[in-house]
């Protein structure tokens, strides 16, 4: 298992076979992953990520364990399940009662939320399956990534529910309403050559010999991330979330108020005089 890194805008990585989840984040999406395991992210800093799987293709999740508790002011940790409690698959789910089924899927939807929350970068890397709840979790985050060969798709309906896990908000927001609405009445699934030509990817990769070529454009993506301002980025996550639910003069409002908090940072200052300098500035997050 490789050791994260820990130092302020670091890539840090932790491999657990191969799944990774990469600072900025990257989470590597495949047939059979869970989340699980623990790690520390500085609260305006891309930083360390500790081990970690995706939910199992076919709507599998989560199911206790998961919080999340800001332990000082600038740190927040996050804590997913050990891998003898890992999250159910669908032959779980046919043995479930009515009363289980509600509480299980508000669990699974706080988590996805929670990883939409993370204020740093999130990047979520396709190389295999991302069906149902797999799916719900790459929409929540920041960028998404594919292989050609990948398959991706909200296909609850087929078995006579709806998406659960935020799909039926955030698939228009990324894709718009008629599309949405098409690829989850009919529950198809796309390649990644599909799911790009519908926007519902940034970036299609012919998979490789490893099987891990998004997962690699990730990486590249988050080490373009890793020498911006933490503090800078973190706002302007804020901004643009923020202001995608509201109105152009509230959004420019919300803008407004985020780039008033790069203003007094140590940061900023560090910015001008490394490019007054002509050198690599030394961002702290402060």
């Amino acid at each position: 298992m490789a050791a994260a890194a820990t130092a302020p805008g670091a890539l840090g990585i932790l491999q657990a076979g191969r799944a990774r989840l990469v600072a900025a984040c990257c989470a590597r999406l495949g047939p059979g992953w869970r989340l699980s395991g623990s790690w520390t992210v500085p609260r305006v800093d891309p930083a360390t990520w500790a081990r970690g799987r995706t939910p199992a293709a076919g709507g599998a999740a989560w199911r206790r364990g998961y919080s999340s508790e800001v332990k000082t002011e600038d740190e927040l940790r996050v804590r997913y399940l050990e891998e003898e409690n890992r999250g159910a698959d669908l032959k779980e789910r046919v043995k479930m009662n009515s009363s289980e089924v509600g509480p299980f899927v508000s669990k699974i939807r706080a988590v996805i939320n929670e990883i939409a929350n993370l204020p740093v970068p999130t990047i979520a890397a396709i190389d295999g399956l991302a069906l149902g709840g797999g799916l719900e979790l790459a929409l929540a985050c920041d960028i998404r990534v594919a292989a050609s060969s990948a398959k991706m798709g909200l296909v609850e309906t087929k078995l006579a529910i709806i998406p659960g896990g935020g799909g039926t908000q955030r698939l228009p927001r990324a894709i718009g309403m008629s599309l949405a609405k098409e690829l989850i009445f009919s529950a198809r699934v796309l390649d990644g050559q599909a799911a790009k030509a519908v926007g519902l990817i940034s970036h299609v990769l012919e998979q490789n010999e490893e099987g891990d070529a998004a997962y690699r454009k990730a990486l590249d993506l988050a080490r373009e991330f890793l020498p911006q301002g933490p503090v800078a980025m973190r706002v302007a996550k804020l901004a643009i979330n923020q202001g995608m639910e509201v109105d152009l003069v509230t959004g420019l409002a919300i803008e407004e108020a985020c780039y008033a908090q790069t203003i007094p940072t140590k940061d900023r200052l560090e910015g001008l005089l490394a490019f007054k300098e002509k050198r690599t500035p030394r961002y702290k997050g402060e």
